[in-house]
């Protein structure tokens, strides 16, 4: 077995600070250290030093460059980023003198506009899971209910999963959600999420009788009656995007996108939509006027008379 390396506890004090300072999710402790631990193995097969302190720029470039022709640019800016939070980290700590990461540079990448759903597609695909009757089961009653949320308050997937009964609060007609880096905000629920919640709150006890270690606050329960993971409901997600509007690419993300899109398209403004999706910077809200200005392009270029060459012969 081999030997821990000061590399590995450097790396091991890095994850303890993002889970413990930071208030970092696991998802992004485990893919941080993932990447790290990468960095590692290649210093360690190169020969090179196993200890930050005696790491230099070339060392980094090295790695870098033995991943450049097996991984995008998306992937790549990930491992400088997680290189570079590393390097701060060990700088703030006083572990190195000097940050060597500081003269990365992250490549570009191409950014598309966000994936959403037309608003007849987001009605469909509510509407794949039956209502409440005595025809629905309970899981469809719960999946309804995930969809609404998803769709009605464009929390994140994560956000979701972690969401606890306690978290709403129907009176105020709102969900307290946990967001990146341990932040708190508060979410409007419109009637139709209210609806199918009332619907569904029934239906979780029953799921969670089923489980002798139930998570006891979980709002979303698996048919075991434990917590449901993010995992999950992607696929929830994505088997009513098939059978609602066709779409078996359908993402919990592009739920999101799509009530930022439609709020937009009703009028709301920017600011509104950027606290209530927890968008630490406008720029990332902007994205979608993006896509609302190409939606009123296409919709002008079909309707518009102008735009078909059509005049009045005057």
């Amino acid at each position: 077995m081999r030997a821990s390396s000061p590399l590995d506890k450097q790396i091991d004090a890095f994850a303890q600070y993002l889970r413990d300072e930071r208030r970092s999710s696991a998802r992004t402790v485990e893919t941080y250290v993932r990447d790290l631990r990468s960095f590692r193995d290649y210093v360690l097969t190169e020969g090179l030093p196993g200890d930050a302190r005696k790491l230099d720029i070339v060392a980094l470039r090295g790695f870098l460059s033995s991943l450049f022709r097996s991984n995008q640019a998306s992937t790549m800016k990930k491992k400088v980023s997680a290189i570079r939070s590393f390097y701060k980290f060990l700088l703030k700590r006083r572990i190195v003198k000097a940050n060597p990461a500081s003269g990365l540079r992250s490549p570009k990448v191409p950014r598309g506009l966000p994936r959403f759903l037309t608003v007849d597609q987001a009605f469909r695909v509510m509407e794949a899971p039956p209502r409440d009757d005595a025809r629905a089961s309970p899981l469809r009653v719960r999946d309804r209910a995930l969809l609404e949320v998803l769709y009605g308050t464009g929390v994140r997937v994560g956000e979701l999963a972690s969401m606890n009964v306690t978290d709403c609060d129907f009176s105020e007609r709102s969900v307290r959600v946990l967001g990146k880096g341990g932040k708190e905000r508060v979410v409007p629920l419109g009637k139709s999420s209210l609806d199918a919640l009332e619907a569904y709150l029934p239906v979780r006890l029953g799921l969670a009788a089923k489980a002798k270690d139930a998570d006891a606050d979980a709002m979303w329960l698996s048919r075991r009656g434990t917590r449901l993971s993010v995992r999950q409901a992607q696929n929830i997600v994505r088997r009513h995007g098939t059978a609602g509007a066709g779409r078996g690419d359908l993402h919990p993300h592009a739920m999101r996108h799509s009530c930022a899109t439609h709020l937009l398209d009703a009028g709301a403004d920017l600011r509104s939509i950027q606290e209530l999706l927890g968008h630490s910077s406008l720029s990332t809200t902007q994205r979608y006027t993006h896509v609302s200005v190409d939606r009123l392009m296409e919709v002008y270029d079909r309707a518009h008379p102008l735009a078909r060459g059509e005049n009045d012969g005057s």
